[in-house]
């Protein structure tokens, strides 16, 4: 589902090229949950930005679904793969089922609104669809971020640090959400996070240490 082959990333600063990423290669199964640990400057952020296409490698090729990424264009790439950020990444003029929506809109789905309801409903928020962001919780804000980002039905999904901004109780009920709607939905998991139980349950981690 995803592979690969020595991709590199390199940035320039005042002090001339500093490497952020060193030769990476490596695969993911489809349907796989994979986190990528590591301590905080490792590459972990990095890392995940290239694989989604939210960033370009600096050298090297990642394939996602047998397809490679620099041949894609941004429409292609949203059909594929879902993101999570850590901050919610909410629109706040839209209510929670409209931030929901918005990309299967976006994608011409033609059932977009009633896909949106069911998930909402499946992540336990049915009666708050016509709430905005700021008047919902932190907590409740993840679960409209992850249920926007399942809508298109992607193939793999993307997560960095989806706990980072919770606390303890939220925290488990979004990576209860998270392993639920990737067993149900098949889809392929790759995050990022400092919570090692969020890691262990996950079916692989992959250590990150001074961008290798």
């Amino acid at each position: 589902m995803i592979k690969t082959s020595a991709i590199t990333k390199t940035v320039t600063t005042s002090q001339g090229e500093l490497s952020i990423l060193k030769p990476i290669s490596f695969e993911v199964k489809a349907g796989e949950s994979i986190a990528i640990v590591g301590a905080s400057g490792s590459g972990k952020s990095t890392l995940l930005s290239l694989l989604a296409g939210l960033d370009e490698v600096s050298s090297g090729e990642i394939y996602l679904d047998g397809q490679g990424l620099h041949n894609m264009d941004e429409e292609q790439r949203a059909q594929l793969r879902g993101f999570i950020f850590q901050s919610f990444m909410l629109v706040q003029s839209l209510t929670a089922l409209e931030n929901i929506i918005l990309p299967a809109e976006i994608a011409g789905l033609a059932d977009a609104k009633q896909r949106g309801q069911d998930i909402l409903d499946k992540v336990g928020l049915g009666h708050r669809g016509d709430h905005y962001p700021n008047q919902l919780s932190g907590g409740e804000q993840q679960r409209v971020a992850i249920a926007r980002a399942f809508i298109t039905k992607p193939k793999i999904l993307f997560a960095d640090e989806p706990t980072g901004n919770l606390d303890a109780a939220n925290s488990d009920k979004i990576e209860q959400l998270l392993f639920d709607l990737n067993r149900d939905s098949h889809t392929t998991l790759v995050l990022v996070t400092h919570d090692g139980e969020l890691a262990k349950h996950c079916e692989r981690q992959l250590l990150m240490n001074a961008g290798e």
